[in-house]
């Protein structure tokens, strides 16, 4: 399938990319609130510096004060949002002592986060607390100037229900007490700090305890722990009105220790873990003990904790999305070249893979126009654009009774591209964007454009997909614990037969090259030998045929090869492709790829219409003077409709936003079904090829790969 990565410069750039390790984040964090919301500051530095440059998701723009303390710096969400994370990406004019603080009106103020020692570059701090407002208040500047942020992103959820189980931890930060600890350095505190580098661990003897206070009594849907090597076999969680009088909510004698994420029903203001037998001669031992609300309550029994999808997701007031499908026309559209059949009904047909653009042969002009008609009269009082590089810098946003006769409803002279959502208020059966000056020497493009409001005559759009159940359950997998040298379950996979993309040297073989090492392993082998035309032969596998997912965890344990030449990955592409939707716009996620060229790092990417090969979204993972090739490491990413996070053995070190890559890139087109690709390459634009310091044959061992949802 393609899989084009012509990453030219990472040689040169791989430095800059290079990533300390950080915490990994077992929840997803929720989704960007603050993007495009009202700021405002207590003081700018000069007029570009606005409070805006802060949430505008550009990175090439910040705020900055004046040259005193305190500071801050505030957002309106536009309504009441629990939240979850706080991202800073501060300007070298950081604040050392600072609170992050949330607010239901903008006057009252409560601290969700303090600290006196702020390590300035990009901080991301888990948080736990709700409000419409929030806003970092600075105390003590690290630097003789003001304090400047690039960005100040704010993530969580708007609205919550009893019948969901939140991804917040309720338990962060809260007071936390133990029947014991081992030492002072490791207090019962420590397990809800957020900081996975920190633990409580408890004497040598059974049964001990840790207890957490949430302040309030609250319905319990389930609990994460994330064990240190002396984890409990046998223990209760329990819970409790008043921390004397405890009811069990879960009990186990089989505790498989590392992370286990534990769906369960219970109502009370103190919560434990009660551990009866320990599975070493240690104590026990958490990193993090995480507890998450909603659900039903009562006490006993399970929940899923799921949630599910919906349509498009329409704005906060209540409004309708009346454009999809609806009839379409424009000025001119293209239909030749890189853009055959961008037609205006593109634009409002859902699928964020397709665009409408005005002609290349006559309508790189201005004006340009797009318009749809809604059937009927509404009242439209939100439009979202998600534009293509060719955007408009001066437009108008238009409304019509009949087609001819407009009425601005919104005007600018300032259009930023990618996707500006506008709150607008106006009338009409008709709505078009009128363009009056191009951004480039192109024309116009949109990829979508949605009129939310109410009245007309709307079709619903398709639902999206559910998202993953909060516990998640294995739902495919294969451990490849067949035989020696038997091949790959033709249930679950498909051999590509044939030559690679991209400049690959290698010949893909229907499974010469593919089989089970008798250990537990599937080996994808890459030797010097000439098949077909092709100096090399190896192997690539997919489930196409037979699985294919939207969201979920997705990992798997692989012993990638190496040396000069060499291009392992495992990744997915849109199931789409394989029914005529052409790459890049079917999408590709590729969780693990590594080139021989750089032993010590892996790289994780996105690609789309907007943003692929060497323009793809990613990063590098690298852990310096390191070699991949030399041992298992477990690739995985997390997805939903919000988000993608990737780890490498548990650490995650990138994270795609859909509202940030959609304001900064260009379209999220990963909402459909994927299916799952295994190869190891030899050759192509990225690894270049083999020389005399490649080693052949070299394997690609994978242990296993599992799904769950």
């Amino acid at each position: 399938m393609p899989r084009s990565l012509v990453f030219a410069f990472v040689a040169a750039v791989l430095a800059a990319f290079a990533l300390a390790v950080t915490q990994s984040q077992a929840k997803a964090a929720g989704t960007l609130l603050s993007q495009g919301r009202t700021a405002t500051a207590s003081s700018t530095e000069n007029g570009g510096t606005p409070a805006s440059a802060a949430v505008d998701g550009n990175t090439g723009t910040r705020w900055s004060s004046a040259a005193a303390d305190p500071q801050w710096l505030q957002v309106d969400l536009g309504s009441t949002a629990d939240l979850t994370q706080v991202t800073l990406n501060w300007e070298t004019a950081y604040a050392k002592a600072y609170q992050i603080q949330t607010s239901a009106n903008g006057t009252t103020w409560t601290s969700v986060y303090s600290t006196t020692t702020g390590a300035g570059g990009n901080e991301t701090l888990t948080v736990n607390g709700s409000g419409r407002y929030v806003r970092i208040y600075t105390t003590q500047r690290a630097t003789q100037y003001g304090v400047s942020l690039w960005e100040f992103q704010v993530y969580g959820n708007t609205g919550t229900g009893t019948g969901t189980c939140s991804t917040t931890n309720a338990a962060l930060n809260k007071t936390a007490t133990a029947s014991s600890t081992e030492n002072a350095g490791t207090p019962a505190s420590a397990a809800v700090d957020g900081n996975t580098g920190t633990r409580w661990s408890s004497a040598a003897a059974d049964p001990q305890w840790l207890q957490v206070d949430l302040g309030s009594s609250q319905n319990i849907c389930g609990v994460q722990l994330s064990w240190e090597a002396a984890y409990a076999k046998a223990y209760q969680i329990q819970v409790s009105a008043n921390g004397t009088t405890w009811t069990n909510a879960y009990s186990t004698t089989t505790g498989p220790g590392a992370t286990e994420l534990i769906t369960l029903t219970g109502t009370g203001r103190y919560v434990r873990v009660y551990g009866t037998q320990r599975a070493t001669q240690y104590g026990y031992s958490l990193w993090e003990f995480q507890i998450f609300t909603g659900g039903s309550g009562g006490n006993g029994g399970t929940t899923n904790g799921g949630t599910t999808g919906g349509t498009t997701t329409p704005p906060p007031d209540g409004a309708t999305l009346l454009s999809y499908n609806k009839p379409a026309t424009s000025s001119t559209y293209q239909n030749a070249n890189s853009c055959t059949g961008c037609t205006p009904a593109k634009a409002f047909d859902e699928d964020p893979a397709t665009r409408w653009a005005t002609s290349d042969t006559n309508g790189w002009v201005d004006p340009g126009w797009i318009a749809v008609d809604l059937g009927a009269t509404a009242h439209i009082t939100k439009v979202v654009l998600q534009w293509d590089p060719a955007y408009a810098v001066a437009y108008q946003i238009q409304t019509s009774p009949d087609g001819s006769n407009w009425t601005p409803i919104y005007s600018t002279t300032t259009g930023k591209g990618f996707k500006e959502t506008l709150n607008v208020d106006g009338n009409g059966r008709y709505v078009r964007m009128y363009g009056t000056a191009r951004s480039n020497g192109y024309g116009y493009s949109l990829w979508t454009f949605d009129v939310y409001g109410t009245g007309g005559n709307p079709t619903a759009p398709p639902a999206l997909p559910p998202n993953p159940g909060n516990p998640e359950h294995l739902v495919w997998s294969d451990e490849f614990n067949g035989a020696a040298g038997t091949k790959p379950d033709t249930a679950k996979w498909t051999q590509d037969v044939g030559g690679g993309q991209n400049g690959e040297l290698e010949y893909y073989t229907n499974g010469n090259n593919t089989t089970m090492d008798g250990a537990g392993n599937l080996v994808i082998e890459a030797r010097k030998e000439t098949v077909e035309g092709h100096q090399y032969t190896s192997g690539r596998i997919n489930t196409s045929d037979h699985f294919n997912f939207t969201y979920g965890h997705v990992e798997a344990r692989i012993k990638v090869s190496g040396t000069q030449g060499l291009w392992p990955a495992f990744w997915m592409l849109g199931s789409n492709f394989k029914t005529g939707t052409p790459w890049p716009n079917s999408g590709e996620i590729d969780i693990m790829e590594h080139v021989g060229k750089v032993a010590d790092s892996v790289y994780s990417t996105l690609h789309a219409p907007a943003y692929n090969g060497g323009n793809g979204y990613g990063s590098p993972y690298t852990l310096a003077g390191s070699d991949f090739a030399s041992d298992f490491h477990t690739y995985a990413v997390d997805w939903d409709s919000s988000h993608m996070t990737f780890s490498v053995d548990g650490h995650a070190f990138f994270t795609a936003d859909k509202a940030t890559v959609e304001s900064t890139r260009g379209p999220w087109v990963y909402d459909h079904p994927f299916y799952i690709i295994l190869n190891n390459a030899v050759g192509g634009d990225w690894p270049g090829a083999p020389d005399a310091s490649t080693v052949f044959p070299q394997r690609m061992l994978v242990d296993y790969v599992r799904v769950s949802q």
